[in-house]
């Protein structure tokens, strides 16, 4: 019997430094630890080193938003590379410690293997999700502001069709992920990536009508591919 198809991939992406931009990919090896090189790098803060959550994110500088991570050969991790080019068209190694240096005194640059997840290593959110989240803003909200792995397009379903998903299989190009939890959202919503203005109807509105949670996290179950327009279906 063929499992139903409840959505396609409509955006696939990752994001080599956490909180700088994401890089826009056609198709993506999923492992354990999520995309393959998806936020392996992060800037340190200074003296949090040894903390819960030591990272430079969004939060303390919107403007990591307009540095543009760029990862070589992304399926050979002991070769793969990272680039990152300023607002300003420079391009910087991302470990080099000019680059550090324009984020405060004391920070730095590391890899994590694992990954430097907040939560789980897979998020997605669907279009249909964004669109119904916009109606109730009055203003467009760009997925980019969610930071997702995957956008999928379920069409013809509820609002939100995500949330249908927690606690079951999604099947996804060779790989099969399990949708964990809803995902509870902080204030970096707010922020245009582009223009780096605040709109707090955006939080505001996921807090009183969304209970804090837009879009889900998921983690891997098999490992595989993904390619834009995969199908997407419930496997369990």
């Amino acid at each position: 019997m063929t499992e139903p198809v409840v959505a396609r991939v409509a955006e696939l992406w990752r994001y080599p430094v956490k909180s700088m931009a994401g890089e826009r990919l056609t198709a993506a090896e999923l492992s354990w630890q999520g995309l393959s090189g998806d936020r392996r790098w992060a800037f340190v803060r200074p003296g949090r080193g040894h903390t819960g959550f030591p990272w430079l994110t969004i939060r303390q500088q919107s403007r990591l938003h307009h540095y543009r991570p760029t990862l070589v050969d992304p399926d050979r991790p002991d070769r793969s590379v990272v680039w990152v080019t300023d607002p300003e068209g420079q391009v910087y190694a991302v470990d080099d410690p000019a680059l550090a240096a324009r984020f405060g005194v004391g920070v730095f640059a590391i890899k994590h293997d694992r990954g430097t997840f907040d939560a789980s290593p897979v998020s997605l959110v669907t279009r249909q999700g964004l669109e119904a989240l916009s109606r109730r803003v009055g203003a467009d909200v760009d997925a980019r502001r969610f930071r997702p792995n995957l956008v999928l397009d379920a069409p013809g379903t509820e609002e939100f069709p995500e949330d249908g998903w927690v606690g079951r299989l999604l099947g996804i190009g060779t790989a099969v992920v399990r949708v964990d939890k809803s995902d509870e959202r902080c204030a970096v919503v707010n922020l245009d990536p582009d223009s780096l203005a605040r709109n707090s109807d955006v939080l505001r509105t996921i807090v009183r009508q969304r209970a804090m949670c837009f879009g889900v996290y998921g983690s891997t179950v098999t490992p595989g591919v993904l390619r834009l327009d995969d199908p997407v279906m419930l496997v369990g």
